[in-house]
């Protein structure tokens, strides 16, 4: 199947998934993973409708930056550190890995010193697995306390990946389970730069339970463009 056949069967399915939960398919925006393709692939995918795309690796977006069509957001879905922020925070419009308030501080004094104000989700470790990045929930709130106080940084949401190891949906959805709950209870206090309008969960093996258990953007990448 094309990319463009691809993308239609997941829209598909997301489709299928929204309506099965009583939500409307259009409040949930695809994220087309690119990790390891070419600018000609991406733009393949611009090309057939994708509006939004996820890097995961801050060298590799800025190796083909320059060839990707611009008709397009770019998010960073991987592990950020602090210290690499200098050389995205310019060509990303939303950053999905934020877990702690170094690299929160990092991101705010680079989007401040390019006037813009970056869009950002808090990371959270559901499972608690070691391996994995993101803060636990009950830090949660004293990240955002701190967050709330920064300029040039607007947290929208939150992001989470379950036990890829397991492969087991009942796992997922019990993460994503979780993890709606506690966004549903952030987005209902007020904050100042913090609206609480995004929950990032699913990929390419579990995205309809996660839209069933409430997320607002899913990161597909295989289910797209193939394996890598």
């Amino acid at each position: 199947m094309s990319i463009a056949e691809n993308i239609k069967k997941v829209q598909d399915k997301i489709e299928k998934a929204a309506l099965k939960s009583g939500r409307n398919p259009e409040d949930i925006t695809l994220i087309g993973v690119t990790k390891t393709h070419s600018a000609d692939v991406i733009n393949e995918g611009i090309e057939a409708g994708l509006t939004d795309i996820g890097e995961n690796r801050v060298q590799e977006l800025v190796g083909k930056y320059d060839g990707i069509d611009k008709n397009v957001k770019i998010h960073l879905i991987g592990h950020l550190q602090s210290n690499k922020v200098k050389y995205i925070a310019d060509k990303v419009s939303m950053i999905h890995s934020v877990d702690s308030f170094k690299l929160a501080k990092e991101i705010s004094d680079r989007a401040v010193s390019l006037g813009k104000v970056m869009d950002i989700l808090i990371q959270l470790n559901i499972s608690g697995e070691e391996s994995k990045s993101g803060i636990a929930p009950d830090e949660l709130e004293g990240l955002l306390e701190e967050i709330s106080k920064l300029k040039g940084i607007f947290v929208r949401g939150l992001m989470t990946i379950p036990p890829v190891e397991t492969g087991d949906m009942k796992v997922s959805r019990e993460i994503f389970r979780k993890c709606n709950k506690i966004y549903v209870d952030k987005k209902a206090k007020i904050y100042d730069n913090i609206k609480m309008d995004i929950l990032s969960m699913g990929m390419s093996n579990d995205f309809e339970i996660a839209i069933e258990e409430g997320s607002t953007m899913v990161r597909v990448g295989r289910a797209i463009f193939g394996e890598r």
